[in-house]
């Protein structure tokens, strides 16, 4: 666990950036603390937990050592040095080599402190080297477009060298006639298919729907919770694309008939993999095909990026550290549940504690996690799974849903007898949550002694920093949307969607919106006198817990979403 941050006496650069005001000084000792448990330089962890923007903290840095800022954008990867440094030691350092001059080799830092990284590669180039300090967001794009540039498996990634990029699957028996595998593995359909993946992974997409119909078919997108159509190919390509993805992703191919899952291992270069979990389903005329994107690195971003208020933060960590008890997430698909739960899991991801989770199936793979994916077929259930775990000595157990009231009670007797458990449920908030489990058919006694804190969320769309503009609103349509008297008199200004070359329609990325709610003690007792989910959630608003609509309208008096964003996600 990390170290006691009012311990921590900032000096450097951590003191600087809360003297330029682009820090809080609690902020910048728990990044100081994260960073060096993370053992990456400070900058980076700011960047990339969203703390604080990068440029300021480069020209921050440079005022600090006196140096200036160099615009990586000058730089062509083909105009780089190529294979001079170790590209684990490019990657290990976020370092790039930008050009040789005699025996001096200049290095592109973010981090003017980095000494380690300088040494590292003099000692492995044989070279005198220099920092060249540079944006730390720019960068890593750099260091990605540089190593993607050098490795031979990768390719320039343009339409006509798509073949190149390597996917993980198995070729199937043909089937009746239709199509075969061998069918498939034309150039057309691979290149067209690598070409829609990797679009929508560079495009940072969620999913991928591929969807034929009577006379059409059309392929699209899922962009910060929006989705977008982005191709029509030929309604005849239908088999063929439906046969090569099944192929991919190891199914059956002449099984038309019922749903299938799958999974799709793409690796784009040495370096990089991305994982997709792959669904089909029979339609009227064909089979529609949902891609997941699975991206590995949402499991260690860290809680301050999700969106948390501080004091729901707070609640959250409180309820983590407690050795039993039970914490629910619990929101729409596609809401976040899932890294809620992971990033939850990756906290308590030591040596010292035992972890297994039980999903279907698991999304992300976690180094140190005990990951069990459920098979109803073969009789491996969420709750044969939970049972088999309590014979596995376990510290934290994570089911991926609890479902039925077998699986209910087992996970709620875990959480009883020393164990914390952490769970979802389908439910639209944290007081429907509680009389769902009683609908179950859970005792409202068991409820009330387990059950420590319920997560609600919803996700909703940021605004783009750099195009959001101003809005005048009137004071009687605030009030309307729900907005207090304080809030107004206070002061705050609204900002609306504008749209730039930078983002989609004047949003990039999603911020997390949350109801984090407590099991008091006066919440208990309601509990178990089976009050109503409205009576519940009257009182989780005395007691101070803020519902999903209160803490959307605060993400719009930060600026971080617009007042449209924060009505589409939450209602009243």
């Amino acid at each position: 666990m990390a170290s006691d941050k009012s311990n921590v006496t900032l000096t450097g650069l951590a003191r600087r950036f809360v003297e330029d005001g682009l820090l809080e000084e609690d902020v910048a000792k728990d990044a100081y603390l994260q960073a060096a448990n993370n053992r990456i330089p400070l900058i980076t962890y700011l960047v990339q937990n969203q703390l604080a923007d990068s440029r300021k903290l480069a020209f921050a840095a440079a005022m600090e050592f006196g140096v200036s800022v160099l615009d990586l954008n000058s730089f062509l990867p083909e105009m780089l040095p190529e294979k001079l440094v170790d590209e684990k030691l490019v990657r290990k350092h976020s370092a790039l080599p930008l050009y040789k001059r005699g025996n001096r080799l200049f290095i592109a830092v973010s981090d003017p402190t980095n000494i380690q990284a300088l040494d590292e590669i003099k000692f492995n180039t044989g070279l005198s080297t220099d920092a060249i300090l540079v944006d730390d967001a720019a960068l890593r794009v750099a260091i990605d477009k540089y190593l993607e540039s050098q490795d031979d498996s990768m390719g320039n990634l343009d339409d006509a060298d798509l073949e190149g990029v390597e996917t993980e699957g198995g070729d199937q028996d043909e089937d009746d006639g239709a199509v075969s595998a061998t069918d498939v593995d034309d150039a057309p359909i691979v290149k067209y298919v690598n070409k829609v993946l990797l679009d929508a992974i560079r495009g940072g997409a969620s999913d991928v729907h591929f969807e034929p119909y009577e006379k059409t078919y059309r392929v699209r997108y899922r962009t910060d919770g929006i989705l977008k159509e982005v191709s029509k190919p030929s309604i005849k390509l239908a088999p063929k694309l439906s046969a090569r993805i099944k192929i991919m992703a190891q199914m059956d191919i002449s099984e038309r008939r019922v749903p299938q899952d799958g999974r799709i291992k793409m690796k784009l270069s040495k370096t990089k993999a991305i994982d997709f979990r792959v669904n089909t389903l029979p339609t009227l005329w064909g089979e529609k095909i949902v891609l997941r994107i699975l991206d590995p690195s949402q499991a260690q971003m860290g809680i301050d990026v999700l969106g948390y208020e501080e004091d729901q933060k707070d609640l959250y960590m409180e309820a983590l550290q407690q050795p039993q008890g039970m914490i629910l997430v619990t929101g729409p698909t596609g809401s976040g549940k899932t890294v809620s739960l992971y990033t939850g899991l990756n906290i308590l991801n030591t040596a010292e504690i035992n972890i297994s989770t039980a999903e279907d199936p698991a999304e992300i793979n976690l180094e140190g996690i005990n990951q069990v994916n459920v098979n109803n077929r073969v009789g491996l259930g969420f709750a044969e799974a939970l049972r088999a775990f309590l014979r596995q000595d376990p510290d934290v157990i994570m089911v991926g849903e609890i479902r039925d009231l077998e699986t209910a009670n087992i996970a709620i007797k875990a959480a009883q007898t020393g164990h914390l458990v952490l769970s979802t449920l389908h439910t639209n908030s944290a007081a429907e949550t509680l009389t769902r489990m009683m609908n179950m058919g859970v005792p409202s006694f068991n409820i009330a002694t387990s059950v420590s804190l319920i997560i609600a969320q919803r996700l909703g769309r940021r605004l783009c920093s750099s195009c959001k503009q101003p809005l005048e609103v009137p004071k009687e349509t605030l009030l309307k949307e729900g907005f207090t008297e304080e809030q107004i008199d206070t002061g705050f200004t609204l900002f609306t969607p504008k749209g730039c070359d930078k983002c989609n329609g004047g949003y990039k990325g999603r911020v997390g919106i949350y109801e984090v709610v407590k099991v008091t003690e006066s919440l208990a007792n309601m509990i178990m006198e089976e009050a109503s989910s409205l009576a519940i959630a009257r009182e989780a608003q005395k007691e101070g817990f803020r519902n999903l609509r209160q803490s959307a309208l605060r993400k719009v008096i930060e600026g971080v979403t617009s007042l449209e964003e924060a009505n589409r996600v939450t209602k009243d």
